[in-house]
């Protein structure tokens, strides 16, 4: 259960609220927001404040513009966005402190909205700056933490303002916080993990956690590289991380423990999707390094050759085969819990036809198990940008139990530690 006092512990009636959100949303190049799921999550929040009256001032980051203003990450955007879904006014300030915007934030009326350009556009925000946090919380009688994206962090708008004025919690940080601490603590059993993702070192105590809570985990993405590599298949071109090699034969060591013990699954893909390179138009071929079903089925009735089970020199692997995508789809069929965090393989090369990318089979495998497509449909959480960047572009965040905003803070969250923007609140 959540510990923090929310904005249903205090009151707010027509005071001003300063107000933290994650508006970190993807902006295409004419200025148009490609996905405002973000934005659609913070208006609970947000409606729940206007009913009380309140003065509402809202701050957020967009992207890494490096401690300096630069227009294309400006949340002008957003705020044109924001008008759109809210469909009263919302006013912005082309900065987020000085004396213009002070003048601002002195004349809202009850009821109004002031959206506040990019606090990374000054160092200070990152750096927790206790001059600065002060500076913001001048805007606000209470301060609301909505922006889970960034609780993991702390940054003078989720730790340092908490020490100036009363700090609670806003309803998406609650749902969010709430829904991952029992889906880990009390899960629906069998409870799954698909673990996807680049680098192992990002994600070991999530990984070590899992194999403490789970009953099955599935490894993809480039991170299934590393495990491959570990144990001793040849990998070619792919991309991995070489210093990850030991933790990934640590983590394998730990996993075939438990196995020994208790029913539980610690699977590595045995197939995959592999090419020269990451263009749309590159040849795709299966290679079979471990299950050869696939080389034997495509050989018949000739013996495979060698090149069938084996990545070329020039190859990469950009995918998990079907047999993999099948096992793992099985995997969900069993559970009643699956937690997803990284995709299965390159999901951003573009498809020559239809939706889905040459290198996106894999990722599309799983999300077709989860939402029931094979039978079963367990209860889903996903998290992860580059998860929930892919599940947006498939208009598919509202197909899911819960699709996390939190990115590494939900990993975070996962793994058991404490989050700065989270701990500097008030208690219950």
């Amino acid at each position: 259960m959540f510990t923090k006092k929310t904005i249903n512990d205090i009151d707010i009636q027509d005071k001003r609220v300063l107000m933290r959100a994650d508006f970190n949303v993807p902006i295409a190049e004419d200025g148009t927001i490609a996905n405002d799921f973000r934005i659609k999550e913070a208006l609970p929040t947000i409606k729940a404040l206007l009913d009380k009256k309140a003065r509402l001032v809202i701050m957020s980051h967009l992207g890494r513009p490096e401690g300096r203003p630069d227009p294309k990450f400006s949340l002008k955007p957003v705020g044109v966005r924001l008008r759109e879904l809210l469909g009263t006014d919302v006013l912005f300030a082309a900065d987020c402190v000085g004396a213009e915007t002070e003048k601002m934030v002195a004349d809202l009326q009850p009821g109004q909205v002031l959206l506040l350009e990019n606090v990374r556009f000054h160092p200070e925000e990152e750096a927790n700056d206790e001059d600065f946090a002060a500076q913001l919380a001048k805007y606000g009688d209470v301060f609301v933490q909505d922006g889970c994206g960034v609780v993991h962090r702390a940054h003078a708008t989720t730790e340092g303002i908490t020490h100036f004025i009363p700090s609670v919690a806003g309803l998406l940080l609650e749902k969010e916080v709430d829904t991952i601490t029992r889906v880990m603590d009390t899960p629906e059993r069998p409870l799954m993990a698909i673990i996807g993702g680049a680098k192992i070192s990002d994600k070991i105590d999530v990984l070590n956690k899992f194999i403490d809570i789970a009953d099955f985990i599935a490894i993809g993405g480039a991170m299934a590289n590393t495990f491959l590599a570990a144990e001793g298949v040849d990998i070619a071109k792919s991309k991995y991380e070489s210093n990850d090699v030991p933790i990934a034969r640590d983590i394998l060591i730990k996993a075939r423990e438990k196995a020994k013990k208790e029913r539980f699954i610690f699977y590595i893909p045995q197939d995959g999707v592999v090419a020269t390179s990451l263009e749309k138009t590159a040849t795709t071929r299966i290679v079979d390094w471990d299950a050869h079903v696939i080389a034997d089925v495509e050989s018949y009735p000739k013996q495979p050759t060698a090149t069938s089970r084996t990545v070329a020199d020039d190859e990469m692997i950009l995918d998990i085969g079907p047999f993999s995508g099948a096992f793992i789809a099985g995997g969900i069929q069993l559970a009643n819990t699956v937690v997803w965090n990284g995709t299965m393989g390159v999901t951003e090369t573009p498809a020559v036809n239809g939706p889905v990318g040459p290198f996106a089979h894999g990722t599309e495998l799983v999300i077709d198990a989860l939402l029931g497509d094979y039978g079963h449909r367990p209860f889903s959480l996903v998290g992860g940008g580059d998860t929930v960047g892919y599940v947006e572009q498939r208009n598919l965040t509202g197909s899911f139990n819960h699709v996390s905003t939190g990115g590494g803070a939900s990993l975070e969250l996962m793994a058991g530690r404490s989050l700065p923007g989270v701990a500097a609140l008030q208690d219950r």
